[in-house]
């Protein structure tokens, strides 16, 4: 299922080391996202991990004059958009190399979460604009990796790539292995997350989310202090 590629013997090695990371680090990133979206949908009855139901939504609610639900709505596309924003800002690239900015983005989606918890407690609207936010931040961190698109926070185009593999697969067209595992990974991820998400709320309530933030949290710090050790080890040697 490798096609063959014309690359140095360097370029294979980092390959082969960083891709372990990639699929395990883009699963969980699925994971938190299927969870999220889950905990919200159960409380909120409104999805925040991906745009196209809402902005679909919205056109409803205008041609309905539905203001309280246009507000909402509204606020979660906004969200969603600004955590982007803030990815790009903090990150400055769609092309995926690990360094310690995502650990900070991580940290801040923990952050954001947190807040989010907080505010679901007295039923505020604000707390799905801050999930949204979160999950914005969070899809928009790595666009692309070696020419795949990274999505962590809905399976359309998940589901889209993993059909168009097997497809070219059937009709004897080399594909890379790598990219069918890593999407599956996504794939498998974001539907347990979600499993994890409907089991949590069923038993905590919105106090669920909490999880999600601290997962998010200690993942960014792993990240973070992982590679400073890293650096703080080349810049002695």
């Amino acid at each position: 299922m490798n096609a063959p590629e014309n690359q140095s013997p360097a370029d294979v090695f980092q390959q082969h080391t960083e891709r372990p990371w990639i699929i395990s680090g883009g699963a969980f990133l699925a994971l938190l996202a299927g969870y999220i979206n889950v905990v919200m949908l159960g409380f909120f009855k409104v999805p925040v991990s991906h745009m196209s139901g809402a902005v679909s939504q919205l056109g409803i609610d205008i041609a309905a004059l539905d203001q309280h639900d246009l507000v909402l709505v509204g606020s979660i596309v906004l969200g969603f958009f600004a955590g982007a924003f803030l990815s790009g800002l903090l990150i400055g690239s769609t092309h995926f190399k690990m360094t310690r900015r995502y650990g900070v983005a991580l940290m801040l989606q923990g952050g954001l979460l947190s807040i989010a918890s907080v505010a679901a407690q007295s039923d505020s609207n604000l707390s799905v604009t801050l999930a949204a936010t979160a999950c914005g931040l969070q899809n928009a961190m790595a666009s692309s990796y070696r020419g795949l698109i990274l999505r962590t926070t809905h399976v359309t185009g998940i589901v889209t790539d993993l059909g168009a593999l097997l497809g070219n697969r059937w009709r004897d067209r080399s594909i890379q292995g790598w990219k069918f595992g890593l999407l599956l990974s996504l794939l498998l991820g974001f539907f347990v997350g979600g499993l994890l998400g409907a089991l949590s709320y069923t038993a905590l309530g919105m106090t669920a989310l909490t999880f999600a933030a601290l997962a998010s949290f200690l993942a960014g710090s792993a990240v973070w202090l992982r590679l400073q050790w890293l650096r703080g080890g080349e810049l002695r040697h």
